[in-house]
């Protein structure tokens, strides 16, 4: 994945987070997903049509669209009030496919094991998604949305600078540090993902606030 389509990611997976946690309404985020998805189609198809049949750029820019068209839907989404399921199942289709650029990362056909795990670490978010969206688990969505800002910068910012400013390395030692902080990110996501969102009272409003209402599209 090039170096500024990532560094995007991590900007619109925190918003998107922050959305799913109820920080930020849905139309609000919905337009960043419109900047980003737009721009991780844009890209990719310009990159395959100046690959001259070059399998290797191909399949580089390949897993771009699965980005691109996951943000295009959910600004969708945001902004006609769709249902969210086939974007749910749309997402578990994501979640295979990262796996599978996720093992390839790790043999001679990628040979990058650091972003093999990156895709590791998002095919369980993507996969977090399809159970709120898909299979209506909406118990999940807070939960999902502290995992996405977890990640956000794990994943997506501090790598892309890394590759901005040609310090990106990578090896098996790394990747096991990026899986083992995906998997203590997902860890406390759960932790926090089940403490209810509350309100404490000020003199002025002593009454019980309403409870915020959780929104269901990543």
């Amino acid at each position: 994945m090039g170096s500024v389509g990532l560094l995007y990611v991590g900007a619109v997976l925190f918003i998107n987070g922050l959305m799913l946690l109820g920080a930020i309404p849905g139309k609000s985020a919905g337009i960043l997903n419109f900047f980003v998805g737009g721009m991780q189609v844009v890209f990719p198809t310009l990159i395959i049509l100046q690959a001259n049949g070059d399998q290797s750029v191909i399949y580089g820019a390949a897993g771009l669209y699965l980005f691109g068209f996951t943000y295009l839907y959910v600004g969708i989404l945001q902004f006609t009030g769709i249902s969210g399921e086939g974007l749910g199942w749309f997402s578990l289709f994501v979640a295979a496919c990262a796996v599978v650029i996720g093992v390839l990362d790790f043999t001679d056909i990628g040979r990058d094991p650091v972003f093999g795990a990156i895709w590791l670490v998002w095919a369980v978010l993507w996969f977090l998604f399809f159970l709120v969206l898909g299979l209506n688990k909406t118990s999940l969505t807070r939960t999902t949305g502290w995992f996405a800002i977890f990640i956000s910068h794990m994943t997506g910012t501090i790598p892309a600078f890394l590759l901005l400013l040609g310090k990106y390395e990578t090896n098996a030692g790394y990747a096991l540090v990026v899986l083992v902080a995906g998997a203590l990110s997902l860890v406390v996501a759960v932790m926090l993902g089940r403490r209810p969102l509350t309100i404490l009272p000020t003199p002025e409003t002593p009454e019980t606030p309403e409870p915020v209402r959780q929104t269901q599209v990543v």
